[in-house]
């Protein structure tokens, strides 16, 4: 997402070199302000970071986020309602098999008071990647844009969700990595906003798994990335919470994340109902769905693509785009 200076009343934005991102010191809201440019040629790539300290965490005082736009009621999927308790990862997605779905598969669910869908892409079978611009190298901006492209080709987006920070011209703020090139570098020092709030993160897809992992880790291991998103902060690091998330913080916003199973079999995408803050939103992942590694993507602009869900979700025109491929229907 990106932020910059306050635009009329409805805009909160902070403008700070190459961290466009949001910070919980304002409003995670993504705006695009007039058509989207051309994605920025690649910068040099930064070192990794060598410590220091982000920004403050969880500090401003929130009223609720206005909700997603487009977002219908969904009817027919099955609840699991346990505030608070931990949930067997079997309760809440499918445990992998010989014959796993090539889409991916949604429930909702309540944990600690909200609600969230949850949607299991496998990762093995499933053409999981990224998106960011058409072939005249504008941003897609909008899932149905997207999906119209690719029905002109007999295909279709079957899943989809924003997947990471972006600047006002749509272009990721961190690592970018689609179908192997790297069209944005690695951003591992600390700076404003949520993005800077270290330790960040990076989804990489590879072939036949999916992987969260820690960005200085990411940098030390170099694996290998057929697809990539940078975005941050981390939500769960090693089955531990990000060590700066206040459990009865007031910052609370419509988020969505992403976590990922030890064998990089399974990528579990999750979008909160209504504003919840990070410390709530993180403990999904870990106790709920059994998660040692997940990446929050966004906030206040989350939004899911999911027909087979009736979520066809539509609002602010977004960056990159975590989806899944399939033949259309």
């Amino acid at each position: 997402m990106w932020t910059g200076r306050r635009l009329a009343a409805a805009l909160v934005c902070v403008l700070a070199g190459p961290f466009a991102a949001a910070s919980d010191a304002v409003p995670d809201a993504a705006v695009a302000v007039g058509p989207a440019a051309g994605i920025a040629a690649a910068r040099p790539a930064v070192e990794a970071n060598r410590g220091g300290v982000g920004p403050a965490a969880e500090t401003l005082t929130a009223g609720a986020s206005p909700g997603v736009a487009g977002r219908p009621d969904k009817r027919g999927s099955s609840t699991v309602d346990r505030a608070g308790e931990s949930l067997a990862p079997e309760t809440v997605f499918p445990a992998a098999s010989a014959a796993e779905p090539a889409s991916a598969e949604c429930t909702d669910l309540r944990f600690d008071g909200a609600g969230y869908t949850v949607c299991t892409v496998h990762a093995a079978v499933a053409d999981l990647r990224v998106f960011l611009s058409d072939a005249d190298g504008l941003a897609w901006g909008q899932f149905h844009r997207l999906d119209a492209a690719l029905r002109a080709q007999g295909r279709a987006l079957l899943f989809a969700m924003n997947a990471g920070m972006y600047h006002p011209d749509l272009s990721p703020v961190g690592l970018y990595v689609e179908d192997g090139a790297a069209l944005a570098p690695v951003v591992a020092r600390p700076g404003p906003g949520n993005f800077g709030m270290l330790p960040n993160g990076v989804l990489c897809i590879g072939d036949g798994r999916a992987d969260v992992i820690e960005t200085r880790r990411f940098l030390r291991d170099r694996p290998a990335c057929r697809h990539a998103t940078q975005s941050g902060p981390m939500l769960v690091i090693d089955g531990a919470l990000h060590p700066r998330f206040i459990p009865d913080s007031p910052s609370r916003f419509v988020r969505n994340g992403v976590g990922t199973t030890e064998d990089g079999r399974q990528a579990v995408f999750a979008i909160s109902d209504r504003p919840v803050n990070f410390h709530s939103f993180a403990r999904l992942f870990r106790d709920a769905l059994g998660l040692n590694q997940a990446l929050y993507l966004d906030g206040n602009v989350s939004r899911l693509w999911a027909p087979g869900a009736g979520r066809r979700d539509a609002g602010w025109r977004i960056g990159p785009i975590v989806a899944v491929v399939g033949p259309a229907p």
